[in-house]
């Protein structure tokens, strides 16, 4: 198993499964640094709310076509509360962890895609989405036609990959027009800067929703060809 040392962060996970026969992990992750902090609710991998403390407000970020869990009155009221403790408790961890080098790992490159389907001069979202890094938090700057841009934008909170890595995803609201380019740069201390880019086209559909599926399909295919492999090679030998 990899091990890896959080010298800056404070994390704490809370791991709920429900169900004898169908397992899920209901998760609330509270992080704490120097300069970010964050408090995010999860189900079986995706986010349901989390904490913009930037904002000072609590934030679902589920696409539109589905119907969110909502959350009571106050629970960024607590999450601004389990700041203080996870502050706390991170510099208890300082003097445990006193000279522990940090392993780096850097993000994979941005991708950027659209929240709904495009269609010109109507308002829609991009999305740049990065993982794979560690330690976390990620910077994330955005560009229009070679110009910075920072209203309109959001970032989500730091999510734990299975393999002890993070992913982070930014936000600009933007209304599309035809020639229009946009640009998303990616920060972390493990390496230079990575940028990606992304130009309006007159047809352009959302990508959201087939990003993640495609994902899908490649682990099924790759499933299928493994099985495969192993039944020919079951062959030979019998």
């Amino acid at each position: 198993m990899k091990m890896k040392v959080m010298k800056l962060w404070e994390l704490l996970l809370i791991l709920s499964c429900v169900s004898a026969d169908i397992l899920h992990e209901d998760l609330n992750i509270v992080g704490c640094s120097d300069s970010v902090g964050e408090n995010v609710f999860t189900l079986d991998g995706e986010e349901l709310w989390y904490a913009d403390f930037k904002n000072k407000r609590g934030v679902y970020p589920q696409p539109s076509f589905i119907d969110p869990i909502q959350y009571e009155e106050g629970t960024y009221d607590d999450a601004v509360a389990n700041q203080q403790i996870c502050k706390s408790n991170l510099n208890n961890s300082r003097v445990g962890m006193k000279d522990i080098p940090v392993k780096l790992d850097p993000p994979f490159s941005p991708i950027i895609f659209t929240r709904d389907d495009m269609k010109l001069g109507e308002k829609n979202t991009l999305i740049c989405h990065v993982t794979g890094f560690y330690p976390a938090p990620v910077k994330i700057y955005w560009t229009k036609n070679g110009e910075n841009v920072t209203e309109g934008t959001s970032i989500n909170v730091p999510f734990l990959n299975q393999d002890i890595t993070f992913r982070q995803s930014s936000r600009l609201e933007f209304i599309p027009q035809q020639g229009d380019m946009y640009s998303c740069t990616v920060t972390h201390p493990a390496t230079k800067p990575l940028t990606s880019i992304w130009v309006v086209e007159k047809t352009q559909p959302g990508v959201g929703p087939a990003v993640f599926c495609g994902l899908g399909l490649t682990v099924g295919l790759l499933g299928v060809a493994a099985g495969i492999f192993f039944l020919i090679k079951g062959n030979e030998y019998s």
